[in-house]
């Protein structure tokens, strides 16, 4: 594993809304090169929206846009904003690999690296794909998917090329509930997830989807809580405008699980700090 260190622990300041986005794809869904065309929209949006740290975090299929030198440049015409260059690493069966190697070529330029599951047994689609994703699930057993999928998680988790964990229960996307106990399927991979210094996401995506709920859920988060997993926020806005998407709202959230502490990162270091207006 790639060692990563903790910095100390600093209170935030500002309002009461929440002050950073881990979760954003300039490019959406394809292949675009990083240009200040198509960066600046997502700095003028956080400065809207009072956001003061946001991390970029294209699917690593479209790493080939990604440009550290278009992201030096954003930061120099927006000092007064903290922009990190990230990824999300996949489980792609057919680009993971070629992700892994470039994660792992420019590791000490990016700041940040998501990992996310989103291939069950087809390589050809997300299951998370609406509507078309939902067949994957036809006909099989919901408590053997789950258990699938967390293992998947975990096998993320164990890459050590991952800061955080996005959208930890994505599996439920279509509605689909285990039978057993989320606890005793989620269990094994929340130890793992500490026993490794990950974090994981808090993404209002969930929100906009048919689920209508929180990435993860209230009972996950609070067994996270339990084992002292940190959290980021995160949005996984695929245009400017999904920036900061429902964050009143997960405030509200997060006030009433009594989560005070969220993390940013720079150059894979983590540092923690205190939510104190919610």
């Amino acid at each position: 594993m790639i060692s990563r260190a903790t910095l100390p622990l600093h209170q935030s300041a500002g309002p009461s809304l929440l002050f950073s986005d881990y979760h954003t794809h300039p490019q959406g869904h394809r292949l675009q090169p990083y240009t200040q065309a198509l960066l600046q929209p997502w700095a003028d949006s956080a400065r809207e929206l009072g956001l003061r740290d946001i991390a970029f975090t294209d699917h690593d299929r479209y790493y080939a846009g990604v440009n550290f030198d278009e992201i030096d440049r954003l930061r120099e015409k927006n000092p007064n904003l903290k922009i990190r260059a990230g990824i999300e690493l996949d489980n792609d069966p057919i680009h993971s690999a070629a992700g892994r190697k470039w994660i792992e070529q420019h590791w000490n330029r990016l700041d940040f690296v998501l990992g996310s599951v989103h291939f069950l047994n087809r390589a050809d689609q997300m299951f998370d794909s609406v509507p078309a994703g939902a067949e994957q699930f036809e006909g099989r057993d919901i408590d053997a998917i789950y258990t699938d999928y967390f293992r998947r998680i975990r096998e993320m988790a164990a890459t050590g090329l991952v800061d955080c964990l996005a959208h930890l229960d994505l599996v439920k996307i279509h509605g689909h509930r285990p039978n057993a106990e989320i606890a005793a399927i989620v269990g094994e991979t929340l130890d793992f997830v500490g026993s490794q210094d990950l974090a994981v996401e808090l993404s209002t995506a969930g929100w906009r989807k048919p689920i209508n709920e929180l990435y993860p859920a209230d009972r996950i988060i609070e067994l996270a809580l339990e084992k002292q997993i940190p959290f980021t926020t995160a949005s996984d806005a695929h245009s400017h405008v999904q920036l900061g998407d429902n964050f009143p709202r997960l405030a509200r959230k997060m006030s009433i699980l009594k989560i005070r502490e969220v993390c940013v990162f720079e150059k894979h270091k983590r540092n923690v700090r205190v939510v104190w207006a919610i």
